[in-house]
């Protein structure tokens, strides 16, 4: 489907450009860049500890699951059926607890995914201001980002503006 969308934006543009005259293109290596700043490295770096705080706790949490279900396993026999089944709901509650934190952490629109954004947000925003001042200076029709999904086949080195986005930052 993107491939299918790639192309037909393409074809667009040819055309395009075929009917108004000269078309200036750009492209970026977004990694290139996220890689070579700064202030994106150290938002990684934050983003990375939070997550190992994240994951040391649910390894805490499972190792005490572990802990309790292997006395359970050892001790179930010489117990009475109410003792029992009254651990048996403890061990199923701190496995749901431990899958409740880990979906409040790392799930589709977790701790993890909001972190991302207001540490990323301000980063990004200065990227891509940077790369409109460099397409604006460069008088370019469009810019494409090569590093994500849309891969181009061929593309000149002289429109590689992810230097100049570079210096920009800097």
């Amino acid at each position: 489907m993107k491939k299918l969308s790639f192309i037909l934006i393409s074809l667009f543009l040819i055309l395009q450009s075929l009917s108004f005259g000269q078309l200036q293109i750009g492209y970026v290596n977004s990694e290139a860049i996220i890689k070579s700043l700064p202030d994106a490295q150290d938002a990684q770096k934050k983003l990375d500890a939070i997550i190992q705080e994240w994951k040391e706790e649910i390894t805490k949490m499972e190792r005490e699951l572990e802990t309790k279900n292997t006395d359970f396993e050892k001790r179930k026999l010489v117990m009475s059926d109410n003792k029992r089944v009254v651990i048996e709901k403890e061990i199923a509650k701190m496995g749901d607890d431990i899958s409740a934190f880990r979906q409040s952490k790392f799930g589709y629109k977790g701790e993890l995914y909001t972190q991302q954004e207001e540490i990323m947000k301000p980063i990004q925003n200065k990227i891509f201001n940077a790369i409109e001042d460099v397409a604006e200076d460069e008088d370019l029709d469009y810019v494409f980002d090569k590093s994500g999904d849309i891969i181009f086949l061929y593309a000149k080195e002289e429109y590689d503006i992810t230097a100049k986005v570079l210096e920009k930052l800097e």
